[in-house]
């Protein structure tokens, strides 16, 4: 008899405060419950069509800046008959069936792009790949804190680092670090969530996602829990 898996409904963050490692208890509730390979799948190759610039330009035989005139008689040389120099075949010719500008951008509705980075979290979440860092402020730049406190946290192979708006010495920080990439609440994506191995949230950055997911309501349960 087929015996189904439970699905987690709580899950542990590590939380670096004032340089001590805990732990926080995280709810899912809020995030699904479950991963939802189809629609991640669809939500990531829609993000990285849509960075594609499709300015790519091959030139056709019409478009090469050789004469039409013949290279030589048709008859009686001893060469392959030719028509012009302009032909595929030729060393700069021009090229058959070559790429042309075009638009690579894919829609998905804004409720599916959302589900979508709702079911990465909670990938992450139950992963244990989430971590927050409290009470992180930086007066000036400074990347020999920031990498500290990956090291501390043990993402040192590669982050997704979240911040909340107003933070652009805390952003200037992380964004020198190699394999982290820095990323606003208020912007962050389900691609953002699954190219990197870890995911770390600064500050309220957890809280500014929730209410993008769930609404203003429900959004203070999101990062509710005791060290």
């Amino acid at each position: 008899m087929a015996t189904t898996e439970a699905v987690p409904t709580k899950a542990e963050v590590k939380v670096l405060s004032a340089g001590v490692l805990g732990t926080r208890t995280i709810e899912l509730e809020l995030y699904g419950s479950g991963r939802r390979r189809q629609l991640l799948k669809q939500a990531a190759i829609a993000y990285m069509a849509n960075q594609r610039q499709g300015t790519h330009k091959a030139k056709k035989r019409a478009e090469t800046s050789y004469s039409g005139a013949k290279p030589w008689p048709q008859k009686h040389t001893g060469r392959a008959r030719a028509g012009d120099r302009n032909s595929p075949l030729w060393r700069h010719g021009g090229t058959i069936f070559g790429p042309i500008p075009r638009d690579y951008r894919q829609h998905l509705p804004r409720r599916a792009l959302r589900e979508a980075l709702r079911s990465a979290l909670w990938g992450k979440l139950v992963d244990g790949e989430v971590a927050m860092i409290d009470g992180l402020k930086f007066d000036t730049p400074s990347t020999k804190s920031a990498a500290k406190c990956l090291k501390d946290l043990g993402a040192t192979h590669g982050a997704t680092v979240v911040v909340s708006t107003g933070g652009e010495h805390c952003y200037q920080s992380f964004r020198n670090i190699e394999r982290c990439e820095v990323v606003a609440a208020t912007d962050v994506n389900a691609l953002h969530v699954l190219r990197r191995k870890h995911l770390i949230f600064v500050g309220d950055a957890l809280d500014v996602v929730a209410k993008r997911l769930v609404g203003t309501r429900l959004a203070g349960k999101a990062s509710a829990g005791s060290l």
